[in-house]
């Protein structure tokens, strides 16, 4: 009962980091169903799957309901990361769980620093990317057009390609969602504003979180899908509570609060699992 309670207050957590600032929660729950709901480490990078690609699926019908996301340009997007979800997942199974904690405290590490630099950028006044006029005639212009002939894009389809596979790779391998890889790619790899940029990379992280669980189905240790399923509805019910937060509330307080708890987290995984490897 007691853990049950556990991982509703966590998902409630993770939801409402979601909601209110548009990503960045999902990495609190490989190490919530690690450390607090005491789940293998491979069992904890596939129930996040879950986790994530729900809540991801939740939030990405809000936005598109509000006029938010570029649903084709999305799927595409998400269909090229596919394959490195696939391969991410399987190279998941092949190594040792300290080796996966390990990973995975080194990514959140990376997050954090990044969060940092962006709250530091944004205080100064840097432009957001995805914001310019330029952005903006770009936005429907193909990557790959069959039309009077062949012709590509290939700069732009390149970082396509590349991004969308690293993002796989780290959904699959992890079980994050990779919003903070996502979110510039498409503004930058697609030219979508920033204003599409979020609400389309949730349908990019539902689809490679839902190829990611496929390959991972009947492989490896199954996770307690009772407490997942807690998790999961919990960090759905947050997000929207989340949305509805961010309209009330300095968001850039709550990003530097949730930025000290990534950091805070990173560290005490990091400190677990480092040790293991010697």
């Amino acid at each position: 009962m007691v853990t049950l309670l556990l991982a509703v207050l966590a998902g409630t957590l993770i939801g409402l980091s979601l909601g209110a600032l548009g990503g960045g929660g999902s990495i609190l729950a490989v190490p919530v169903l690690v450390y607090l709901l005491h789940q293998s480490a491979s069992q904890a990078t596939t129930g996040a799957l879950v986790v994530v690609g729900v809540t991801s699926l939740t939030s990405a019908v809000i936005a598109h309901r509000a006029g938010n996301v570029k649903l084709a340009r999305g799927v595409s997007f998400g269909v090229v990361a596919i394959g490195g979800a696939s391969a991410g997942a399987t190279a998941s199974s092949l190594v040792s769980e300290p080796v996966l904690l390990a990973c995975f405290a080194a990514l959140m590490l990376l997050i954090a620093a990044m969060m940092i630099v962006r709250q530091v950028r944004h205080a100064g006044g840097a432009p957001q990317a995805g914001g310019t006029s330029t952005a903006r005639t770009a936005l429907d212009d193909p990557i790959i057009s069959l039309h009077d002939g062949f012709g590509c894009d290939c700069p732009r389809a390149v970082k396509v390609l590349v991004t969308a596979t690293a993002v796989g790779l780290l959904t699959g391998f992890l079980g994050v969602g990779g919003g903070f890889l996502v979110v510039p790619a498409l503004a930058l790899a697609l030219a979508l504003p920033m204003q599409y940029a979020a609400g389309t990379s949730l349908v990019v992280i539902t689809l490679t979180s839902a190829a990611a669980l496929a390959v991972r189905a009947g492989v490896g240790t199954t996770p307690d899908w009772g407490l997942v399923t807690a998790l999961t509805g919990a960090s759905v019910i947050g997000g929207i509570a989340g949305a509805r937060l961010a309209d009330r509330t300095d968001t850039a307080k709550l990003s530097a609060a949730f930025t000290g708890l990534v950091l805070a987290v990173a560290v005490y995984t990091a400190t677990r699992s480092l040790p293991a490897l010697i």
